[in-house]
């Protein structure tokens, strides 16, 4: 954004200065003025343009041929180049003064300017390239109307022998890694020789230092090297040119995604100085990024690639799970071995995917839990890489840790419309304690990073309830094809007793839980009977309730909206673990649904619950598999979902265009 300047002429001796195409300079035609001068005229050679501005209700504009401007200081010369010069000097304004009679000439004041072209240029109108002259460069808004150049934090590994990921370093190891880069261009016309006593000038803030990286690609034979110019620990840089060069190209990336004290704004600035009066900027040029958010992707959203652990224990689950994400659902799947899981299954404990978007690229980007089991490594090691970016956030203190900021705790609905608010990224969604209950809470520093995102206002749960924690061992979202597109479901105790006690009245008491699994198989009797059972889950159905309160209010949900998943818990050592498997536990896939088979009661040969839960859900469109994953999984207090990962296809809107 230019500075409004003056310039003072006098009319003893020629004045010299230096102005910018399409930026105003004042011409103070008072200071040095001859004495008993009355008033003025002004004129000027071609390329630039005089204007005269005056408070007509004090001022009157001048009649006839000759016209001369009365000395009043309330008479403003605005001159405005239209084009750089083609050499020093060669734009000349005369002013004349003139005595009262306004026929004698009292004194003449020479202006002589020198005009140059001078732009930071950046894509302000988010097309992808760099569009020149952008209006409102220094500013960013939101929305479908709104302008704004855009940054992607450089966060994946191009250079598969480096360390650390690109951001991490100031270099530029491979001419892919530029792809992950908005263009800042710097476009700089007007005579060589202007640029001998003025120098060019790139700073940022002292704050966005650990924000923004700039390169610059290096003068000569080898184009392929890149200088780094600022960010890390350089503040400013002095732009040198050749001799002719018009555009100077400057890559920027995004160091660190929006966080808590850090909105995703950074400005860079550009500055003409004189270097005769101690470096005094005579003109400024300031440009706006935003850095693009991490977006969490939502089950409606069409699978890519699922992730599942191979343990020793669980190769009839493994195989069950590649027949309905090879065979069924058609998607990639990667298998975590062992030597990389080193014993642990809980992959969606241990990540969350999701992406970072600017108008010339889109990546995805995994999120990295702080629980950090015996998966630890594995995204770092096994998923960073070339256009596959990372991030994590790391409490103070180990003990800042607990079950709730494992990533079976994160999930995200559907885009949502909450009393005509629209949430077209949906909503993030975080399982914690009660207010002012002092209980498990996810740790301040994901919270927190999950909120400056902005894009997706996070809501808060009651999940400390469970003995795990987790949102999705009560809640999850599948497509739909009517209405919102979708549905939620729950975990309902109440649902489960009400099929149970219609069974018993249809003579179906005696049908037994678990068979062939080994274990003690309750009857649907020995449940209904089971009063300290019944208490426990009259409790549990409370705090899903209170849940289901809550999302319907902070998701604008109605209870059509809502399927009720039967389901028992029980209490041990004061939380909840499901009493049978627990199938709103769930993996999505497009239309089909992997469930964790819930071994309920058989009726003339099928089980009830599955019965029930299919009889719900396939007039939604959807196709239901059940899984056995009792022994490895259920029994360790996970279901399907705690067991696999998905990656999913970006949202088709673009976050820049929402409005959060």
């Amino acid at each position: 954004m230019s500075q409004r300047k003056t310039i003072h002429i006098s009319s003893l001796r020629p004045t010299y200065g230096i102005c910018v195409v399409g930026t105003d300079t004042i011409v103070d035609v008072y200071r040095s003025m001859p004495p008993n001068a009355f008033s003025f005229d002004v004129r000027g050679t071609r390329g630039i343009d005089i204007s005269i501005l005056y408070n007509p209700t004090t001022v009157s504009q001048p009649r006839g041929t000759s016209i001369k401007w009365p000395l009043d200081k309330e008479v403003e010369v605005v001159v405005t180049p239209q084009a750089p010069s083609t050499n020093v000097n060669n734009i000349k304004v005369k002013v004349s003064y003139y005595g009262i009679d306004g026929n004698t000439t009292l004194g003449i004041a020479m202006l002589y300017l020198t005009c140059v072209e001078l732009s930071l240029d950046v894509d302000t109108n988010r097309s992808g390239t760099v569009n020149k002259n952008g209006k409102d460069k220094a500013s960013w808004t939101w929305g479908p109307d709104g302008q704004g150049a855009i940054l992607l934090v450089n966060c994946d590994k191009d250079n598969v022998s480096s360390k650390n990921m690109d951001n991490y370093d100031t270099r530029i190891s491979k001419d892919e890694e530029l792809n992950d880069f908005s263009q800042m261009i710097l476009t700089v016309r007007g005579p060589d020789a202007t640029f001998h006593d003025f120098k060019l000038l790139l700073y940022i803030a002292l704050s966005d230092l650990d924000k923004v990286g700039v390169f610059r690609q290096q003068a000569g034979e080898d184009k392929s090297q890149f200088k780094h110019v600022l960010g890390t620990n350089k503040l400013y840089h002095e732009v040198e040119r050749e001799v002719g060069e018009e555009e100077i190209v400057f890559y920027v990336e995004g160091l660190s995604f929006p966080d808590v004290g850090f909105s995703g704004l950074v400005t860079i600035n550009l500055s003409l100085q004189d270097n005769s009066i101690q470096g005094l900027p005579v003109f400024t040029d300031t440009v706006v990024f935003r850095v693009a958010p991490w977006i969490m992707t939502p089950n409606i959203l069409e699978p890519v690639e699922v992730f599942v652990c191979s343990v020793k224990n669980n190769q009839t689950f493994l195989k069950e799970v590649t027949d309905l994400v090879e065979r069924k659902s058609r998607c990639k799947l990667t298998v975590c071995d062992i030597i990389d899981n080193r014993g642990d299954r809980w992959i969606q404990d241990e990540m969350e995917f999701g992406y970072s978007q600017a108008p010339h690229k889109t990546f995805p980007v995994v999120f990295d839990s702080p629980r950090d089991g015996q998966l630890r490594d594995f995204p770092f090691k096994k998923i960073l890489g070339p256009d596959f970016g990372y991030v994590t956030r790391e409490p103070i203190s180990f003990y800042d840790i607990c079950s709730l900021d494992s990533f079976g705790n994160l999930e995200v609905s559907p885009p949502v419309t909450v009393n005509g608010k629209v949430y077209p990224l949906g909503r993030i969604l975080i399982g914690s304690s009660l207010p002012r209950s002092g209980g498990r809470q996810m740790t301040k520093v994901v919270r927190d990073f999950l909120f400056a995102q902005k894009v997706q206002a996070p809501v808060e749960l009651f999940s400390d309830w469970l003995n795990v924690g987790h949102v999705d061992e009560f809640m999850t979202f599948v497509p739909s094809s009517d209405r919102k597109g979708f549905r939620l479901l729950l975990a309902s105790p109440n649902t489960c007793y009400q099929l149970f006690e219609a069974l018993k009245e249809k003579g179906y008491g005696d049908a037994a839980m678990f068979q062939g699994l080994g274990v003690g198989q309750p009857t649907i009797n020995d449940i209904l009977k089971n009063k300290r059972l019944k208490k426990e889950n009259d409790y549990f159905q409370v705090c899903i309730d209170w849940n289901r309160d809550i999302l319907i209010k902070e998701l604008g949900l109605t209870e059509q909206d809502i399927v009720d998943i039967p389901i028992l818990f029980k209490m041990e050592n004061g939380f909840a673990d499901a009493y049978f498997p627990n199938m709103v536990n769930l993996v999505v896939l497009g239309k089909d649904l992997g469930m964790a088979k819930p071994f309920g009661p058989n009726i003339d040969g099928k089980c009830c619950l599955e019965q029930m839960v299919t009889s719900l859900l396939e007039p939604l469109g959807l196709r239901c598999t059940f899984i056995d994953d009792f022994y490895c999984y259920h029994i360790q207090l996970g279901e399907v979902h705690c067991g696999t990962n998905v990656r999913r296809k970006p949202f088709p809107i673009k976050w820049w265009n929402t409005i959060p």
